[in-house]
């Protein structure tokens, strides 16, 4: 063989060589390359997925707990608003039962003075203006049995001997100034009382009719409370 040939396949067969080295390693780096895609899809893509599922649930939970609040502070709201109007409403119920009660009161003492018969009397003393007795009519009572005089603030016997002076004096008896009661003998009771102001002073005396109440006998006009 000579030299030349000898070379010729040195050389071909350095070439084949190198070319399956590179065939080689070229095919290395894609299988590497192909499993870094491959890892990177499934890693990867699931770390994505769960980010915009995390993302998704996060933005769920804060509409609902906005929702919630909302709800809560309106239902708070509402609640509140139908307590101030149900205290309203109970606030003018109750004011318009008092001025009721009232002029019920002041009416039936005006109705009940219509037909009074007034008798002028000799005053007592130096303190006396004025003196008169009238056929007054016991007051009514909501007792019953044998009476004794309660003489305590709030009694049933308090309750009805006011409302008998303010039948006496004509006063408003809820706008009437209580200054004094007393036993005034067996079954009697005197009252001072006057308006606001101490401009018109009575001292009212009555007596108990039983099962009828207390009876208004005879009124005075004081120039001031003597008590």
């Amino acid at each position: 063989m000579s030299e030349f040939d000898r070379v010729s396949r040195v050389d071909k067969f350095e070439k084949r060589r190198k070319n399956t080295k590179s065939i080689s390693l070229l095919l290395v780096l894609g299988a590497v390359l192909l499993i870094v895609l491959i890892g990177f899809w499934m890693f990867g893509g699931d770390d994505e997925a769960a980010k915009e599922e995390e993302s998704k649930s996060g933005n769920e939970t804060e509409q609902n707990d906005t929702e919630k609040d909302g709800n809560d502070e309106s239902g708070d709201h509402f609640t509140k608003v139908e307590e101030e109007d149900s205290t309203n409403d109970t606030d003018q119920n109750n004011a318009s039962e008092n001025d009721e009660n009232e002029a019920s009161n002041e009416e039936d003492s005006e109705n009940a003075n219509e037909d009074v018969q007034i008798e002028q009397l000799e005053p007592s003393g130096d303190n006396v203006v004025e003196a008169y007795t009238a056929n007054w009519e016991p007051i009514g009572t909501e007792q019953q049995g044998p009476h004794t005089t309660n003489y305590d603030d709030g009694s049933q016997d308090r309750i009805e001997i006011s409302r008998a002076v303010a039948m006496a004096t004509g006063l408003a008896e809820n706008n009437m100034t209580t200054h004094w009661v007393g036993n005034g003998g067996d079954q009697k009771v005197e009252a001072t009382v006057s308006n606001p102001d101490n401009t018109e002073i009575y001292r009212v005396y009555l007596s108990w009719v039983d099962n009828k109440g207390w009876q208004p006998t005879k009124v005075e006009v004081l120039q001031e409370v003597d008590i």
